[in-house]
């Protein structure tokens, strides 16, 4: 329930995507807990709007899978990917204590099987949860290897019945081009999915944008960094980039 005086959530339901990068400073590696205080704090703001929130956490900041895919290296491939689920279960663990300490109902849910750790990823518990008024934590991507985090954030938000997926980076949105690189990129405020196709934008990976075009799952791209986003994000302020089908 939103608190008095809060004004009304634009989206009931939202499914977040914070990949790895938002739980270290930039450049760095590992698990900056400022960085997870500074997530959770905007959580926990946005939470209270009465907006139901589930969180899909990548793990790059930890390892990547992609770094054992090379020709010389004896892993296999299937192996790496496994390795990198593990990555976003522990920043699972991390933003989990941190969100509790700031007096959230919580819930760690993870597609691999770890009791002991966190909850199974059960759909219809997980929406329960969510009904409940709790953060719900989900980790180890899918639970297969060659499916990315993005696209299982896709996958989570169809399964959830989701408004929205949102989509948090380290920058204003999707621009026409590395914004980091190009300081003339242009920042788009809106795009259609065929958009996305056609201009090959850094959006999410295909597969993700896929499902969402096929489902009609509208992304908001955006930059958690800047404080207050997330909450502004999903009382459906004007932050970011929003990817939509096309009206006809």
């Amino acid at each position: 329930m939103a608190e008095t005086g809060q004004a009304a959530p634009h989206y009931k339901r939202i499914v977040l995507k914070i990949s790895g990068e938002g739980f270290c400073e930039s450049g760095q590696r590992g698990i900056s807990m400022d960085a997870v205080t500074h997530i959770a704090r905007q959580t926990v703001r946005a939470s209270q709007h009465g907006t139901q929130i589930a969180i899909v956490l990548g793990g790059g900041n930890i390892l990547r899978g992609a770094q054992f895919t090379s020709g010389t290296s004896s892993v296999h491939e299937a192996t790496a990917h496994y390795m990198g689920m593990l990555a976003t279960v522990m920043n699972g663990l991390a933003l989990q204590d941190a969100l509790e300490l700031l007096g959230c109902d919580t819930r760690l849910m993870t597609a691999i099987k770890m009791d002991g750790v966190a909850e199974p990823y059960i759909r219809r518990r997980a929406r329960r949860h969510l009904d409940k008024g709790r953060i719900v934590i989900l980790v180890a991507g899918t639970g297969s290897p060659f499916v990315t985090t993005d696209t299982a954030a896709a996958q989570r938000a169809l399964e959830l019945d989701a408004d929205a997926l949102l989509k948090a980076t380290r920058v204003d949105g999707v621009f026409s081009d590395d914004p980091e690189k190009n300081p003339h990129a242009v920042l788009y405020g809106e795009l259609t999915y065929d958009d996305v196709r056609r201009q090959n934008l850094r959006v999410m990976d295909q597969e993700a944008i896929t499902k969402c075009q096929q489902y009609n799952m509208p992304i908001l791209v955006f930059n958690f960094r800047k404080e207050g986003n997330i909450e502004r994000a999903i009382q459906g302020q004007r932050v970011g980039t929003l990817v939509h089908e096309e009206e006809s």
